[in-house]
């Protein structure tokens, strides 16, 4: 109606103008109701004509779509394993922080296993200390081996020297017995060092990585002990929260509840714009948003990217072929909006409809050298007649709640 209007003032007006004016002709004597179409017949073809070329221009040019949305994330509430549940700390709804619990379940199970494991490395630690001690017992083991692998070997040089200076003086029997003494007694040195590597080697290697295996069971029952506890992933509000003390969950069940996350849809919008308009929207443009959430407020957007692909072309493989009339819809070109200025959108319900308007801007094609006079006026002329769509855009945002409480019999 608006751009009916306003093509009339460039075409019936004048054509009224001429006849009254040059022609002499007056409403209501040679221009009347059965007169009219005779009369300002090029007036009014022109105005249809000019009407429907700028109703085109402008759905074009400057697209709206009402399929617009703030869209958010729901994160489920789920715990990592099976269980009854032994203490519930949220209500149906409650707003809830970072990291708090929100239900936890009976770990009976996982509290034994938890201090099965600290009870294990307590284990390999007074292990430690008795290996340690017998490292000490092993040293001195050597040192007494060694005093009396000496002594034998003294006692063997003496008799061994008295023999050679008067043989016959020591028995030959005597002297090995000492020789066996000797060697056996070295043996025992060898046995003793040996007995001291093995125990070095228990203190340095072996129990430490007892050790480290009984604390990566600790820090597994620490694991699972902690899975008992639901916490909240991020700070937000819990919603249609009904799980009660003895409820048996698990991963595979339905969700105890969903986690709003605080701030979700307050980042941008996503708006379906009919096919045709998929040459027009660029990342980049100028758009403008009404919502029904926050009445008689233009919040100033701006286009971030535009989805390459038509989301009702998706198909699933399977044992039919895809029949293209089976597509009761046809899909739309998805557009992420973020508000121009921080905080655009506070105010405005996460979930909200909203109209938007998206405006093509040429001022880049203007402002270039090789653009021709004629070109440049038709691009002043494209861009000047987004001002009308915001004008209805504004119309709208105006009478939403009217259509929306008193028309729509609510």
């Amino acid at each position: 109606m608006l751009e009916l209007f306003l093509c009339s003032l460039l075409t019936i007006f004048p054509d009224y103008l001429y006849r009254r004016y040059v022609q002499g002709k007056r409403i209501g004597k040679e221009i009347t109701l059965f007169s009219v179409w005779f009369e300002l017949r090029w007036g009014i073809t022109a105005c249809l004509m000019l009407t429907v070329s700028l109703i085109t221009m402008i759905f074009y040019f400057h697209p709206s779509t009402s399929s617009a949305m703030l869209f958010f994330r729901t994160v489920p509430i789920l715990p990592e394993t099976s269980g009854r549940v032994a203490e519930v700390h949220l209500d149906f709804t409650a707003p809830v922080a970072k990291d708090a619990v929100i239900f936890r379940l009976d770990g009976s199970k996982q509290e034994a296993a938890l201090e099965t494991a600290r009870l294990k490395i307590a284990e390999v630690d007074a292990a430690m200390v008795a290996a340690q001690s017998d490292v000490a017992k092993a040293e001195a083991q050597i040192q007494q081996a060694k005093s009396d692998y000496k002594q034998a070997l003294d006692e063997l040089e003496v008799k061994s020297e008295l023999q050679r200076r008067n043989p016959g003086i020591v028995p030959q029997r005597d002297i090995d017995k000492l020789q066996v003494l000797a060697d056996g007694r070295r043996s025992a040195v060898d046995a003793a060092i040996a007995t001291k590597q093995s125990a070095e080697s228990r203190v340095s290697t072996l129990l430490p990585a007892e050790k480290a295996s009984a604390q990566a069971v600790l820090d597994q029952a620490k694991v699972e002990y902690d899975k008992t506890f639901v916490r909240a992933g991020v700070a937000g509000r819990v919603e249609q929260f009904q799980l009660r003390v003895g409820d048996v969950v698990n991963p595979f069940m339905r969700p105890a509840g969903i986690l709003i996350p605080e701030g979700a849809g307050q980042r941008g919008l996503q708006a379906g714009f009919a096919q045709i308009e998929a040459q027009v929207l660029k990342p980049g443009m100028v758009a403008e948003a009404a919502c029904i959430s926050k009445p008689w407020t233009i919040v100033p957007m701006v286009i971030t990217s535009v989805q390459d692909y038509i989301a009702a072309g998706q198909f699933r493989g399977g044992e039919q072929l895809v029949e293209a009339q089976n597509v009761a819809r046809p899909g739309t070109i998805l557009a992420f909006l973020e508000p121009i200025y921080k905080g655009g959108l506070e105010g405005v319900t996460a979930g909200s409809s909203c109209i938007v308007n998206a405006y093509t801007s040429n001022h880049e094609k203007i402002s270039a050298k090789d653009t021709g006079t004629l070109h440049a006026i038709a691009l002043h002329t494209i861009d000047a007649v987004g001002l009308v769509h915001a004008m209805l855009l504004r119309i709208q945002a105006l009478l939403l709640p009217i259509k929306t409480l008193v028309l729509s019999g609510h």
